[in-house]
């Protein structure tokens, strides 16, 4: 798929509620399939990444019930699960493959998990490295890389597990792995990932050990889950209505939790005119309702490495920023980002310098300079996150941009281009 864009030619006006937390929507389908009985779920994202959990979930024995817009999921208990038929395919989503690992490596029968050619390219040695030392008998592909094939096991024991990385998929696969171990199991990292797992298991009966532990043996219960809208997916019409000349838009229903909120920051450090209304908690995480509006100055800065964490989804389209502000915008510390769905800092570099954007490259980050943006055409390289940021950028470019390589978008953000064209923006699928 490609899209095509061309400069706004009005303000961007209206309200949006971006489409469900993607990484919370992944853990309530998950939670759900271990807990005992019936939980209830509403706002779950819509995507192609989250239907790969939820059918992985069901061939693992959970029960799915629609009514409206609320899911009603049958969880089968921490050892219910049945064994799958099939090899479990998830698809694009490199957190459904390792949350999943975590739970699979507990059981007494054999699986296997796969994805597709992008998600069969990232590396998996990060979480085999803790589960073998927790017990569990896993095989990769070459390079460590998936397919991968688990062992049925009998048992696992805790561990102290010191991450070598930030990364909320890991931590989570541990942990995960932890409620089936014997003893305690905790993870420690360098920088605090998000803690969408730790805030959520509470919500479904677990005790948490210390900041970030779990006892063996704890059993899950049913919960009530409210997904919010995912900061993620309102980046991107964050920075479209910053650059946009006029324009002001209401995003609903955000999801703010405090390991996910550097592009708030960020924003405004760069010169954003935005602010947060009706703060509130829902289902254990904190929401709002963003306001934002065109700046009037927006400016380069240096972005601290322990913020980094808290907005590395989030890079390209800050990159896409940066590269109309004024100054250098210096990232560091963002070398995660080379295996993503695609290395995202070098699909973003090549497509900035093709729109005339100043930027030198390093192994963990970018220094971008700000100037004028032209039209022209750029690859996302099937990765969702830099085609909508390169859809963003050409809001404001001088002539038409357009987008190779965006058929991806339908793992996050299904509605984006008509959410876009909604509120003014100038955007078509070809």
């Amino acid at each position: 798929m490609m899209l095509e864009t061309q400069p706004a030619s009005a303000p961007l006006q209206g309200e949006v509620t971006p489409p469900g937390d993607k990484s919370i929507s992944h853990r309530a389908l998950i939670f759900s399939c271990l807990a005992e009985g019936e939980s209830r779920v509403t706002g779950l994202l819509q995507s192609e990444d989250v239907k790969a959990t939820e059918k992985a979930c069901v061939q693992l024995g959970m029960g799915v019930r629609r009514q409206g817009q609320t899911l009603f999921l049958q969880g089968v208990g921490s050892r219910g699960l049945s064994a799958p038929g099939a090899p479990l395919d998830m698809g694009n989503s490199g957190t459904a493959m390792r949350l999943l690992a975590g739970v699979l490596a507990a059981q007494p029968f054999d699986s296997v998990l796969f994805g597709d050619e992008s998600l069969n390219q990232r590396p998996m040695t990060r979480i085999v490295k803790p589960l073998t030392l927790m017990g569990a008998t896993i095989e990769t592909g070459k390079n460590g890389t998936p397919p991968l094939r688990i062992a049925g096991t009998s048992a696992l024991h805790g561990i102290d597990y010191e991450s070598p990385i930030a990364s909320a998929q890991v931590k989570s696969c541990v942990l995960l792995a932890g409620l089936y171990a014997d003893g305690q199991t905790t993870v420690s990292e360098p920088l605090l990932s998000r803690d969408h797992t730790e805030q959520m298991l509470p919500a479904f009966g677990a005790e948490l050990v210390g900041p970030c532990g779990v006892a063996g043996g704890t059993r899950l219960t049913a919960a009530t889950v409210h997904v919010p809208a995912d900061i993620s997916s309102a980046a991107f019409f964050m920075v479209a209505a910053t650059l946009v000349p006029g324009s002001e838009l209401l995003l609903r229903n955000v999801g703010l939790n405090r390991t996910r909120d550097g592009i708030v920051q960020v924003l405004r450090e760069m010169g954003a005119d935005l602010t947060v209304h009706d703060l509130r908690r829902q289902g254990g995480e904190q929401v709002g309702d963003i306001r934002i509006r065109c700046a009037r100055r927006l400016r380069g800065i240096d972005i601290p490495e322990e913020w980094v964490p808290s907005l590395i989804d989030e890079v390209p389209v800050i990159m896409a920023l940066a590269a109309v502000s004024e100054g250098t915008t210096r990232i560091r510390g963002a070398a995660e980002l080379r295996v993503k769905e695609s290395d995202r800092l070098d699909v973003m570099a090549k497509g900035l310098r093709q729109l005339g954007v100043q930027l030198k490259e390093y192994e963990d980050g970018v220094d971008v300079t700000g100037g004028s943006v032209n039209g022209g055409r750029v690859d996302g390289a099937g990765d969702h996150r830099c085609a909508m940021s390169f859809a963003v950028l050409g809001q404001v470019a001088s002539a038409a941009v357009a987008i190779e390589g965006a058929e991806h978008i339908n793992t996050s953000f299904p509605s984006f281009v008509r959410d876009l064209a909604a509120v003014g923006g100038c955007v078509d699928e070809r």
